[in-house]
């Protein structure tokens, strides 16, 4: 059993997810694809590169908050089935 194919193992009884033999194959090849990715990753030096919450330097694009057209109480209770006080009533479905 190769280490790759382990870690394939591995990760899948932790995952509780059985997987064929051809399936192990497949996920192993994908698998070290990811982990090569990683290493190049890695290996870029960033000890220069400032921290940052993005990648690019737009904070708060917004819009600006605007009243429209909405719906009066009497319109959304309508098709309500049960409602009382101005309130719709649902089953409990929290104990």
């Amino acid at each position: 059993m190769s280490s790759k194919n382990f870690d394939v193992e591995y990760l899948a009884e932790l995952a509780r997810i059985k997987l064929t033999p051809d399936e192990i194959k497949t996920f192993e090849a994908q698998l070290g694809l990811v982990l090569e990715h990683v290493a190049k990753l890695n290996a870029i030096d960033v000890l220069q590169v400032e921290p940052m919450a993005h990648s690019f330097p737009i904070y708060n694009v917004f819009r600006e908050d605007e009243m429209g057209e909405s719906l009066d109480r009497e319109a959304a209770l309508a098709n309500a089935p049960k409602q009382a006080q101005g309130l719709f009533i649902v089953t409990k479905v929290v104990e």
